[in-house]
């Protein structure tokens, strides 16, 4: 099964391409898109050709900020009836939550966790994808989304500790500086925010009930009629997880609120299991870690689960063939 994202997800690319004099047209269609695909906000496009089409757009148009550019140029709560939703829970941590809850309906792809850290709390983010692809602008759209969520509805009392992202630092960091309003870490463990535990529930001033029930109704029957698949719920997990190492069959059962032996059936009668779906995403993020060159082998087999770096070389040869040294050694080439 490909999975999917809305075509909301490109809301404003037009206009910024044509900002930048990049022909719109000719990039969608090396990426296998076309422009009556965005027309739809709810037409469901593959999330590797969406991530193929951001990668080309910044390289065309010698934009290494594109994907965070498009973040700005979205308007504010931009989700619909879920922006609605958002717009009137009572603070930051509800809206998360309610992120989370809706994920499928907000975007399949993309997982969201929420880890308290003392006083601090990280709100990681992680592309789901079927096959390795560049995710930079991506990324950076993802990130830049949840930072200007945050900042609708915490206004003024906004002051994030710090943007992440797992890639390796551009040349030019005034960009993203502007934009988060904090320091920008790069060849982080994660992609998201780091902020106060207490901005998570400063109340929001907007909030009304009423007008959460209502949205929660007009969701409900898309909630019903939205097809689930237990195997892209289960790497969405692990993909948020296994960095933590926390990605224990246990531990991602009770993660998406099931039972192990329930998670086991549902995963058989796709046709898939819990150590298929483990597989897959230790293997893309293999390549990942792989290719940022400022990860050491040994960070990288614990980001994969791996506590001794003998077992992490003993896997990565037998799915690609060589040790993890010989391959970066070939890809510097």
């Amino acid at each position: 099964m490909v999975t999917m994202v809305r075509a909301v997800t490109l809301n404003g690319y037009f206009q910024l391409t044509r900002k930048l004099g990049v022909n719109p047209q000719a990039l969608l269609r090396q990426a296998g898109l076309d422009a009556a695909m965005l027309a739809n906000p709810e037409q469901r496009i593959p999330i590797g050709a969406t991530c193929e089409l951001l990668e080309a757009t910044a390289q065309i148009a010698s934009c290494p900020t594109f994907g965070l550019q498009l973040g700005e140029a979205r308007q504010e709560l931009d989700f619909g009836v879920i922006g609605l939703l958002f717009a009137h829970k009572r603070t930051l941590r509800e809206v998360l939550q309610a992120a989370i809850q809706y994920r499928h309906l907000l975007n399949e792809a993309l997982g969201l966790y929420i880890e308290s850290a003392g006083d601090k709390v990280v709100i990681r983010e992680e592309i789901i994808v079927d096959s390795p692809v560049p995710m930079r602008q991506a990324t950076e759209l993802a990130v830049g989304v949840l930072a200007r969520t945050c900042s609708a509805l915490l206004g003024a009392r906004w002051h994030p500790v710090a943007a992440n992202f797992t890639h390796s630092a551009p040349d030019d960091l005034r960009y993203y500086r502007q934009f988060f309003g904090c320091p920008v870490v790069f060849g982080s463990d994660f992609n998201g925010i780091v902020c106060s535990a207490v901005d998570l529930d400063y109340p929001n001033p907007a909030a009304d009930p009423e007008l959460v029930r209502y949205a929660e109704s007009l969701l409900k029957p898309l909630s019903s009629a939205e097809e689930h698949s237990i195997g892209l719920e289960v790497r969405r997990a692990v993909y948020l997880l296994l960095p933590l190492e926390m990605a224990t069959i246990e531990q991602v059962a009770e993660h998406l609120h099931l039972s192990t032996r329930s998670m086991q059936r549902q995963l058989e009668f796709e046709g898939t299991s819990f150590s298929a779906q483990v597989e897959e995403v230790r293997h893309n993020l293999a390549l990942r870690y792989m290719a940022n060159t400022r990860y050491p082998v040994g960070r990288v087999a614990l980001l994969l689960g791996y506590t001794r770096q003998t077992s992490f070389t003993r896997w990565f040869r037998a799915h690609f063939g060589t040790t993890p040294r010989a391959w970066r050694t070939a890809q510097s080439k």
